[in-house]
């Protein structure tokens, strides 16, 4: 479905000196206004109040990014009604003008690339590459939803008219007012889709970013200011998830939440928004993403290298913070030996420290939290398997954890059922490809995962039995393209909203019947 009029953004050849240096001077720029203050943005206008939260460098955590605003349930109800005035006019506007707004972001960040990547660098402690990967996939989002709106508008093709008798009309019209709740691992892409999805539909957006990463959301607001958004479609208010989103899901005039996190937050969002409450006319919509514990399958008739560097890459990636990232291999047990020992070591070759460094393949993870979450974990490790690398972590500077390898770990384990969320992998033995499909199938997710065999009977049991929304046959399990892998899971992963899909948008928008008697 439009597969003609799109394109992705290019990723950069960091193989260029030129690309470096610029990279760099993004570096630069981005340090030239650090620890500046921001402010919440309500229909268009810029307030203060009486609570900062101070964003710090997960790298060097004495390094302040930026201060910013924290908005109150006051904020929030006045957010609620400029958002409810604008849609108004907002539900009015063509989509055509619509979807230029995207169109002109994307050409802005374009035009800002390596200022934003250099800032998820610092903010988020993203490496190079991978902040690369994150601006480019907002810009994908941002092209890919305009141009899937503009196919949308023209959908009254699905419907006939009866000659003579009555025309007929099928179209796509706006929700009302979202709460867009977004993370902090996907800082720039998920915030720009989601937002972008929204308001292409036509909706209002309450738009509250994930605490660590709040200077990149509103470096995201300028953007959509420069490329013409009106005031009130938009309201930045920055705040405490437990208090001002749990506001915003349970406000009746709240149309639909758009939510990426957590699974335990994402099932507290569906329970609060699933209750009709006083007032309320309609059932809340909910579009969830919460996490997944993903699985490399390796067969004993696959090729061992690409299957270490796929686990090894998809484990380890951006610290293993991502929600599709390999935190499971299930090796087949005659080849078992040989992958662990490929994965030892590729794992202890990778470079690792501050991500301002290009050379650090690995960085930090985001935050005290997250580094004590993940440290305990590796203390559970300890009495499941056998730790073969990493288990180290130093707070001290940076919230640092080595990449962390468990072997001969039991399918059914802690380390192998529960999202880490890190920089943390269990290898599990089985005797058979099926027995590898059960164990992969034996969690509660089912986002991503992942199979290595030149086996063609296994390769099509794959595509049938690994309950996953991504599959990926003969590659890694992460770096879903908008556009050609519309992405979202199955079970506790989420709605499988298909994010960077060709019905994504739809989800954002309901149908109208219209029959004219002639």
């Amino acid at each position: 479905m439009g597969t003609t009029l799109y394109q992705t953004e290019p990723l950069l050849d960091f193989t260029n000196p030129e690309v470096i240096k610029k990279y760099n001077e993004g570096l630069k720029l981005v340090e030239g206004y650090l620890g500046k203050t921001y402010p919440l943005i309500i229909n268009g206008e810029r307030r203060e109040t009486k609570e900062l939260y101070t964003s710090v460098n997960p790298s060097n955590h004495s390094e302040v990014i930026g201060k910013i605003y924290q908005a109150t349930i006051h904020d929030a109800e006045d957010a609620m009604n400029a958002a409810l005035a604008a849609f108004e006019t907002w539900k009015k506007t063509k989509a055509s003008t619509r979807a230029d707004v995207l169109f002109k972001s994307a050409a802005i960040i374009r035009r800002r690339k390596y200022e934003f990547s250099a800032l998820m660098t610092k903010e988020a402690g993203k490496p190079w590459p991978e902040a690369d990967a994150d601006t480019a996939e907002a810009i994908d989002f941002l092209e890919y939803y305009g141009r899937q709106m503009l196919i949308l508008d023209t959908v009254d093709s699905k419907t006939l008219s009866r000659r003579n008798m009555e025309r007929n009309e099928y179209k796509y019209i706006p929700l009302g007012v979202a709460a867009v709740i977004t993370p902090w691992n996907f800082p720039l892409a998920i915030l720009a889709g989601m937002t972008s999805a929204a308001v292409v539909g036509g909706n209002t957006v309450l738009l509250k970013p994930a605490i660590t990463t709040q200077v990149i959301a509103y470096k995201f607001m300028e953007v959509l200011e420069e490329a013409g958004l009106p005031k009130g479609v938009v309201n930045f208010i920055p705040g405490d998830g437990p208090e001002i989103g749990d506001y915003m899901v349970k406000h009746i005039k709240t149309r639909f939440v758009s939510f990426t996190g957590s699974r335990a937050v994402g099932c507290l969002i569906n329970e609060n928004a699933a209750k009709v409450r006083k007032g309320q006319i309609w059932l809340k919509r909910v579009i969830a993403e919460m996490g997944g514990k993903d699985a490399i399958i390796v067969d004993n008739d696959a090729d061992l290298d690409l299957a270490a560097v796929s686990i090894v890459k998809s484990s380890f990636g951006f610290s293993g913070q991502k929600c599709s990232a390999c935190s499971r291999a299930i090796v087949h047990e005659d080849v078992y030996d040989e992958i662990v020992a490929k994965v030892l070591e590729q794992t202890k070759a990778l470079t690792f420290g501050d991500v301002s460094d290009y050379n650090n393949f690995m960085g930090p993870v985001t935050d005290q939290k997250a580094f004590d979450k993940i440290m305990a974990y590796v203390e559970v490790g300890k009495k499941e398997g056998e730790l073969l690398t990493g288990g180290h972590g130093d707070d001290s500077k940076g919230w640092f954890i080595e990449p962390t390898v468990f072997i001969d770990v039991d399918a059914h384990a802690r380390i192998a059922q529960e999202e880490v969320f890190g920089p943390f992998l269990s290898i599990t033995k089985v005797k058979s490809f099926k027995e590898a499909i059960d164990v992969a199938n034996c969690t509660d997710y089912g986002l991503t995962g992942a199979a290595i065999t030149n086996n063609r009977a296994h390769l099509e049991m794959a595509r049938e039995d690994f309950h996953v929304g991504n599959l990926y046959l003969n590659r890694k399990c992460t770096g879903a393209i908008v556009g050609y892998q519309p992405f979202g899971g199955f079970n506790m992963s989420g709605t499988d909203s298909k994010a960077g899909g060709p019905e994504y948008l739809i989800l954002h928008m309901q149908a109208k019947t219209i029959s004219e008697m002639l």
